[in-house]
Formats: structure tokens, C-alpha cells, sequence
């Protein structure tokens, strides 16, 4: 089958992303529009990256506007894998993209491979050529994503799991869920509280980093709504902030921390959006040389929300 054949078959309409079909929590307020525009922003890094690759498809995300772009090249970050993985005589596609128009947004990249590795039914046990190998496990936060996105009533109303997962693995794909979480209940704080208290205790914790980060991420909620987020988080404070460092780190590698990323960081960890991304630093100069291992990726996050800890007392 030719590239343009399986493009033509990969590519996604817009209407993908919408809640009402999607039966998504529908609320008043900005935050649906918001919301839906970051998944239509993911559509069209997707299709674009399907269709053309390096400045054109650099052109085409630029279009978006600073703040969508990293969403957008999370899509691209998906439909390079997937023609990676569907055509392997030429699998270069995303080591290229991390090297040329995505090279600001690693982060998103990664997370878009595991997309891709979901909508195949694989799993992202070795990343792709070129994958960095610390963030590389970030693919498993977007198959956690992906999963609760388009199979929400299994993944999220009947709390399934993937058969054979590692707790590790599966402590990251519940991040990426934690994000669906976000979208799926339209960023109302009590929402995402009251579905997560629905997981088993031992679950909760990593749901609750992956809420902190879409809401400093993607936004959608006011100050006051951030405010009652951190408050239901409760025991699960910390894991909510270092979500919310993930995010402040990932804007700031792209060279734009929007104004709700700042005032996200702000509530969810008492700090600014440069002094949360900080701590991702300084809790890497942790791990010690060549960091790549999931026992590093998880004690990365660890020391982030020691730092966090320490911060606030």
C-alpha cells in the first residue's frame, strides 16, 4: 500500500473532538471552546504531518497561533509514528520531526507517538528512532490519554486496564488518563474529583497528576475553579502540582507559557510558571548521567514534588 493510500485512510475529521457526540460533560462558560479547540488543533497537526513533513508542515501548525502549536504537534507526533509504523521501510519520520519543526516540543511529541501506538492496539514498549530516553515514556501517557478519550465508558466508567500492564507503565498511562479526565469532564474541578475518587486508592494519586497537568496545560478553568481543584485534590496535592511543573516545563521548552499556564502554576503549586519548570530541572540533575530507565522517569517525578513540598512549608 502506498504512502498516499494509508494518508488518505489515516486522516481524521473534526468532528472527532467534539463533546456531544463524544457524550463529554457539556457545561456554560469558555471551557468547552477552549477544549475542543486544542483537540481540533491536535486533528490538524495529524492530518498535516500525513500529508507533508519539515517547513511546510512547520507552516501549516504555525498558522494555529503559538498557544495551539504544541497540541498540534502532538498530532503530528501521532501521524508520524503511525506512518512509521505502517510503512517501516522508511521509519524516520519522527526522529525528523523531533530534529526539524517540533524540535521546540519534545514533550508533546512523545505523547502523540503513544497515540499512535493505542490506535494500532500495541503497546509503546521501545520508542521510535530518535526518541529521547527519559521522555520517551511520555508515549505511554498518550496511550493513557487515548484510551480514556475514545473509550471512555470502558476506561474510565468501568475503570478496565490493558491485561500484562507493569505497575510502573501503568502509573504513566493513568497520567495520560488523568488528562483525558480533564476533556472529558469539560474542566469542572468537582467533576474530575468525583470520577476519580471513583478509582481504586492505589490509582488516584497518578489521575490527579494528570488533571494538574492538562488544567496548567490546556487550560479551560478560571481561578477560582484551579482554586476548588487543589482543594479536592486533597492528599493527592503534590502529584497534582507535579503535573502542573510537567506543563509549565513543556510550554516554557516551546518558548510560550500562556497567561492561564502562569495563573494555573500559580494556584496549583504556589509559584510561578518559571519557577515550576525549574524544579523538572533540578529533579533531573537528580537521576545522575543518562537518565532512561521507568524507575528514572517515575523518580523524576518523585523529586519534582519533593520540590514542590519544600516549597510550600
Amino acid at each position: 500500500m502506498s504512502a498516499g493510500v494509508v494518508a488518505r485512510l489515516l486522516r481524521q475529521d473534526m468532528g472527532r473532538v467534539d463533546f456531544g457526540p463524544r457524550r463529554f460533560r457539556l457545561r456554560p462558560g469558555p471551557a468547552r471552546e477552549v477544549l475542543e479547540t486544542a483537540g481540533r488543533a491536535f486533528l490538524t497537526g495529524l492530518n498535516a504531518s500525513l500529508e507533508t513533513s519539515g517547513d511546510a508542515l512547520a507552516a501549516r501548525i504555525a498558522g494555529l497561533g503559538p498557544e495551539l502549536a504544541g497540541f498540534a504537534f502532538e498530532g503530528a507526533g501521532m501521524g508520524c509514528a503511525l506512518l512509521d509504523l505502517l510503512l517501516p521501510r522508511r521509519r524516520h519520520r519522527v526522529d525528523a520531526l523531533l530534529r526539524g519543526p517540533a524540535a521546540g516540543h519534545p514533550h508533546l511529541v512523545h505523547v502523540g507517538v503513544g497515540w499512535a501506538y493505542a490506535r494500532l492496539r500495541l503497546r509503546p514498549v521501545r520508542g521510535p528512532a530518535g526518541a529521547d530516553p527519559l521522555l520517551r515514556w511520555l508515549a505511554w501517557d498518550g496511550f493513557g490519554f487515548h484510551q480514556g478519550f475514545f473509550h471512555a465508558d470502558r476506561v474510565i466508567g468501568r475503570q478496565r486496564v490493558e491485561r500484562g500492564l507493569h505497575r510502573d507503565v501503568r502509573r504513566v498511562r493513568d497520567q495520560g488518563l488523568g488528562r483525558a479526565l480533564w476533556f472529558c469532564e469539560c474542566a469542572d474541578p468537582d467533576g474530575v474529583a468525583l470520577r476519580i475518587a471513583e478509582f481504586p486508592e492505589p490509582r488516584r494519586a497518578d489521575l490527579w497528576s494528570g488533571a494538574g497537568l492538562a488544567a496548567t496545560y490546556a487550560g479551560g478553568a478560571d481561578a477560582g475553579e484551579l482554586a476548588r481543584l487543589a482543594e479536592e485534590s486533597g492528599p493527592y496535592r503534590a502529584h497534582l502540582a507535579q503535573g502542573s511543573a510537567f506543563a509549565c516545563a513543556a510550554r516554557r521548552v516551546a518558548g510560550i507559557v500562556p497567561a492561564h499556564t502562569d495563573k494555573a502554576a500559580e494556584v496549583l503549586t504556589g509559584a510561578d510558571a518559571a519557577t515550576a519548570a525549574s524544579w523538572t530541572d533540578r529533579a533531573l540533575t537528580k537521576l545522575g548521567p543518562r537518565p532512561h530507565a521507568l524507575a528514572h522517569y517515575q523518580r523524576w517525578r518523585a523529586e519534582i514534588r519533593h520540590l514542590w513540598e519544600r516549597n510550600s512549608r
